[in-house]
């Protein structure tokens, strides 16, 4: 039996040792400045010193609630912290968490909370009480009541884990903290997610809104910390800054400093696909509809397609399992040639079905199915599809819905990135050279074009156009470096890419050499035999275009910077055009500093 299943059966001597001086042992974990790393404050958290195994504070703190004590348990904690932190004379400001329970304890007045606090001698005015509530905070109007009384001491009030339980905007308002703290399953990882990246900024705006300090909680990844200084978020607290400790730490280390020591501005993480944390699936489009078997008859087809007038086709199912699909308009041009009746009628189903029907599983994705509806082979647009569960029939989705939501997902995904490689569109990629503008620092700017591209299109088609244009995609996210350098599609086969890597141009080097060794297997035997393609320029006079390469337009930008984006893509777009008219793979500008 475990200790804590052990103490079930004894909890009110449990707590009893609990509340006796010395049985819980104060830790401090230090919060800093996150422009200076300054150490400006510490949380106060409380470990279970009397108790071995695996005991820990939360189960004392369940056990006296389940008691009724539970206020009486945390002052007692807050009092061992407050006394601790003055002994050590640290530094800076005490955070101590107190649940809204605790605050408006029946037996407790705001009184009882201000002395039990500042009974060490501690000044209140260093106090910050962080409000925790594992339980719905009935009202909150009552608490910020409540908190006023304290604040109106020299308290400040505390919001803590915002964004995960009870930590809600309604207590925001209400309460009107002096600061709020993220929760660190919004701050871990926000330099990878573009969903928590955009909810941590609109928590930006409303804290500046509301006159509210923010505190990122579970900072543990160094590229969390530069996105956190990037979004201007003042505090931050976290593994990577200090764990937990007996001793309050007047510094930082000098590990900890380095993280931010470098100037260069985060690229921030934007969404990879159409929607994100949306996904849409065939399920969404099913519509449920009777199936008929192999050994039923044409007649019986017809007799079900008056039954159900909404019905476009019907499944032909043969021991639970799709194969093939009759369409209603489709039957009824047959039926109605003559004498198609006498010799069909009677005839097994299976003599007008489509026996190679686009057949979808429940959960394949709608996304999936653009190339479908691209291809040449356009039955499916008039058939629909059936919807399968692991290869059993479940239903039919339509032609027409499928092409609705596709065409919704496509204009959706415009919106946030270019929708044939899903990188940033124009509007992120100018917004990233402003940040970059902003920082200060010495930046690349590299234009990328494709030479002859337009009588490539011309010649092999689209589809084949777009698989060059997604190829180079692929081949300018592999060679950059992702925490430093951003990579913009700005429209058809032109591509920006802005790069704080030192080494910059070796990788632009590596991404030509790449694309000229793998872009042959795009074009025909014969044409890569005569190195190239006969076409038409854009006068419509024959011409013969070589096989198409890669061109870059390079910008080096040194502090002072030019303070207008349009000015430098101006600069990166006349570099493109000169490697263009040299016909060279790369042509670089000197660098250049101060206004173009």
């Amino acid at each position: 039996m475990s200790v804590s299943l052990a103490y079930q059966y004894k909890p009110h001597a449990m707590l009893e040792r609990a509340l006796l001086a010395g049985s819980l042992r104060p830790v401090f974990q230090p919060v800093v400045r996150v422009d200076t790393l300054e150490v400006v404050a510490h949380e106060g958290l409380s470990r279970c010193a009397f108790a071995p195994g695996n005991i820990s504070i939360l189960d004392l703190l369940d056990l006296a609630r389940m008691e009724g004590r539970l206020a009486e348990l945390e002052l007692h904690a807050a009092r061992t912290l407050c006394s601790a932190f003055e002994a050590q004379a640290a530094p800076g400001r005490l955070l101590v968490n107190l649940s809204a329970h605790a605050i408006l304890h029946d037996s407790l007045r705001p009184d009882d909370v201000l002395a039990a606090l500042s009974s060490c001698g501690l000044d209140p005015a260093r106090v910050t009480i962080e409000v925790t509530e594992r339980d719905v905070v009935e009202s909150p109007a009552r608490l910020a009541h409540a908190l006023g009384y304290l604040r109106a001491h020299g308290m400040r009030i505390a919001l803590d884990d915002f964004g995960n339980g009870h930590s809600n905007f309604e207590m925001w308002n209400e309460i009107h903290p002096d600061v709020v703290k993220i929760d660190r399953y919004l701050i871990n990882g926000l330099s990878r997610s573009a969903g928590r990246l955009a909810i941590v900024r609109s928590l930006c705006q409303v804290a500046e809104s509301l006159g509210t300090d923010l505190v990122g909680e579970g900072v543990e990844d160094p590229a969390d910390l530069r996105v956190m200084r990037d979004l201007g978020i003042p505090y931050a607290q976290g593994f990577l800054i200090g764990h937990p400790a007996e001793r309050a730490v007047h510094e930082v280390s000098a590990d900890v400093r380095q993280v931010l020591r470098t100037a260069a501005v985060p690229v921030l993480p934007r969404p990879r696909g159409p929607v994100t944390q949306r996904p849409t699936q065939v399920s969404h489009l099913l519509m449920e509809a009777p199936a008929v078997q192999p050994r039923q008859t044409n007649d019986e087809v017809m007799a079900l397609f008056v039954k159900h007038p909404e019905l476009h086709a019907v499944a032909v199912v043969k021991d639970g399992h799709p194969i093939g699909l009759i369409n209603r308009r489709l039957v009824n041009e047959r039926m109605a040639q003559p004498f198609a009746r006498e010799l069909l009628a009677r005839k097994s189903c299976t003599a007008l079905m489509n026996s190679a029907p686009l057949v979808c599983d429940e959960n394949r994705s709608l996304e999936s199915l653009a190339d479908v509806l691209r291809g040449e082979d356009q039955r499916y647009l008039a058939d629909g599809f059936i919807v399968t569960r692991k290869g059993h029939y479940l239903g039919l989705g339509t032609g027409e819905a499928l092409v609705r939501r596709v065409s919704e997902l496509r204009i959706e995904a415009a919106r946030h990135a270019n929708p044939l490689t899903f990188l940033p569109g124009n509007i992120p990629t100018t917004e990233h050279l402003e940040r970059l503008i902003d920082g200060g620092d010495t930046f690349t700017v590299v234009h990328v074009d494709l030479t002859d591209f337009k009588p490539f299109n011309d010649h092999y088609g689209y589809s084949r156009g777009d698989e060059m244009i997604r190829l180079l995609s692929s081949l300018l996210s592999e060679h950059v470096d992702p925490s430093l350098d951003f990579v913009g599609h700005i429209g058809g086969d032109d591509f920006v890419v802005l790069f704080q890597s030192d080494d910059w141009e070796a990788r632009c080097q590596r991404i030509i050499d790449a694309f000229n060794a793998r872009s042959p297997q795009l074009f025909d035997a014969d044409d890569l035999v005569h190195g190239g393609l006969r076409g038409k320029d854009r006068r419509g006079d024959p011409q013969f275009f070589p096989c198409t390469t890669v061109v870059m337009g390079a910008v080096e930008l040194a502090p002072p910077l030019p303070q207008r984006a349009q000015s430098i893509a101006m600069l990166a777009a006349r570099a493109k055009r000169q490697a263009k008219r040299a016909h060279v793979s790369l042509h670089v500008f000197p660098k250049l500093a101060g206004t173009p």
